[in-house]
């Protein structure tokens, strides 16, 4: 069934998609507002899980007990760092190997993919040797 169109559903999903930071419900939340000031918190996330739920969106959990958002819905796969708490695209050719590999082994059925790097970004990799040459 298609969802009714809601001009704030619009603007979190337009938003959504100028951004490749996977923002946070909060994130969007200060950002719409910017557009619409009325708009609630609560109606941020009920629009965020409509959008998530019927797969306009994809809804992340990337370990640090928040959702993240992304407006890219292709199969890729993120990095998080792990002193920042950024998380970016990190695309891959092999992820349809493994969808398949994995439904070869699995007797169920596997609807999804959702792979996560960790590590440490270069940002803070070049804040921390800058730090040390200065130490």
């Amino acid at each position: 069934m298609a969802m009714k169109y809601s001009r704030q559903r619009q603007v979190i999903h337009n938003f959504l998609m100028t951004r490749k930071d996977h923002p946070t419900a909060d994130v969007v939340y200060q950002n719409v507002r910017q557009e619409d000031p009325h708009i609630s918190l609560g109606t941020v996330y009920r629009n965020l899980t409509l959008l998530a739920d019927k797969g306009e969106i994809l809804r992340l959990h990337v370990g640090d007990g928040v959702d993240h958002f992304d407006a890219d819905t292709s199969r890729h796969c993120h990095f998080v760092c792990s002193r920042c708490g950024c998380v970016t695209d990190l695309p891959l050719d092999c992820l349809e190997d493994m969808l398949l590999q994995a439904r070869q082994h699995f007797d169920g059925e596997i609807t999804s993919l959702d792979t996560c790097f960790h590590g440490i970004c270069a940002d803070c990799l070049n804040a921390a040797a800058k730090q040390a040459a200065h130490g």
